[in-house]
């Protein structure tokens, strides 16, 4: 048993390696050689739509490559509906948000702080750290904490301090949403073409029929993917910032 468990520690170490080397761009479309198995993939978001306008091609190439892929919103979106109680709003927004993760072929899941109301401390760090640990991610997708809008900033804070301190280390990524008007002084350093997946974003974000998708797209969106595909020599891409502070893992070693 001893030599099935050390061969099996192997091979998530020659995993996680292969994820450190290999360009993001190739990882999203498969196309990462040594690759021992699947990747583990992570979207952290402060609420439902975030990681779809801010990823959603790069996610939906993921999973189109087999990739297990996973979202986490740190809210519901209750205060995200004039007019409707914390409740009501969250009913709501929840089903939109496993609508649109049904067409990313990505699993949502709900981490229970409240919209607006989003708390960055240490139980909370603690817990991201516990639930990071317990996933054992080989990539996680953040949001840029540079961003005008609190939710937006915990749930990117929340995930630098639980990279810092995870047991198995994971390659961190920020992706930005809405720049300019909410994420400020983002400088990419890779991209992911989504030329392929771009209409099944844009379908996936037309989920969130209470956020008004028609504006969400004009507040840069479109914009944005096709800026960042002339930066990176494709009609529509997707851009991220890399991370790269914190110690190396010892499983890398």
């Amino acid at each position: 048993m001893k030599k099935l468990s050390t061969r099996r520690n192997f091979i998530r170490a020659a995993t996680a390696l292969s994820a450190s080397m290999v360009p993001l761009s190739s990882l999203a479309e498969g196309t990462a050689q040594g690759q021992a198995s699947r990747l583990k993939v992570v979207c952290v978001g402060g609420h439902p739509d975030d990681p779809e306008s801010g990823c959603g091609g790069t996610l939906a190439k993921f999973s189109k490559a087999g990739h297990v892929v996973k979202v986490w919103y740190l809210t519901r979106g209750e205060a995200g509906i004039e007019g409707k109680s914390h409740r009501e709003a969250a009913e709501i927004r929840t089903k939109e948000a496993e609508a649109a993760c049904k067409l990313l072929n990505v699993t949502p899941e709900f981490l229970g702080q409240v919209d607006g109301d989003t708390i960055f401390n240490t139980l909370w760090v603690n817990k991201m750290t516990d639930l990071l640990d317990t996933e054992q991610p080989d990539i996680v997708f953040a949001q840029w904490p540079v961003d005008s809008h609190k939710d937006h900033q915990v749930s990117g804070l929340l995930t630098i301090q639980a990279r810092l301190r995870v047991k198995k280390k994971f390659q961190l990524y920020f992706y930005e949403v809405c720049a300019g008007e909410q994420t400020m002084s983002f400088h990419p350093t890779d991209y992911v073409d989504i030329t392929t997946t771009q209409e099944i974003k844009r379908a996936a974000l037309y989920c969130h029929v209470s956020q008004d998708p028609p504006s969400i797209y004009a507040c840069g969106h479109e914009l944005m993917e096709l800026f960042r595909g002339r930066e990176s020599g494709v009609k529509a891409a997707e851009a991220f910032i890399k991370f790269t502070g914190g110690a190396a893992s010892h499983d890398l070693i």
